[in-house]
């Protein structure tokens, strides 16, 4: 079952395209934090997805949001493809301990050994927000990310 909108959000600690740690506890009291879990990096569905993330990165700036995105990819996976896309965010690599971030969303997809689409908006005092998770194939609509973004205000 995935983390609840209302409860506090599980920390993490990972590593970023440039192997630079990165934690939730960072962005405490400072930043909301949009935490974007997705299956693959070069992969179809997750490419169109945090490339629509990258071209409406003003609208998650604007309203005080980092955005970071999670696979279970390795780092050196996750630079290659920041280096390709630019996306201007950190890609977070949940790779070893496997998939212990997405565990803890309870996103993580234990028969394919990934993370679910999993989206989860977090204030700055560390509590989810908004949640979604979407399954394997299926792309999310932003929108809805968009909205819960403008309520923060």
């Amino acid at each position: 079952m995935s983390v609840e909108v209302g409860v506090k959000a599980p920390e993490f600690s990972l590593a970023d395209q440039n192997k630079q740690p990165v934690a939730l506890a960072d962005f405490a009291g400072k930043q909301n934090v949009l935490v974007v879990f997705y299956p693959f990096a070069f992969s179809g569905i997750c490419t169109g997805e945090l490339c629509e993330l990258r071209d409406d990165l003003s609208t998650f700036a604007d309203a005080n949001v980092q955005v970071l995105a999670v696979s279970t990819d390795p780092v050196f996976s996750l630079k290659a493809w920041e280096d390709q896309q630019n996306y201007g965010f950190p890609l977070l690599s949940d790779f070893w301990p496997h998939g212990e971030a997405a565990k803890a969303y309870g996103v993580f997809n234990e028969k394919a050994g990934m993370a679910n689409r999993g989206t989860f908006l977090i204030d700055t005092e560390g509590v989810v927000r908004f949640a979604e998770v979407n399954q394997p194939g299926e792309a999310r609509d932003q929108a809805a990310w968009k909205k819960a973004v403008a309520e923060l205000a």
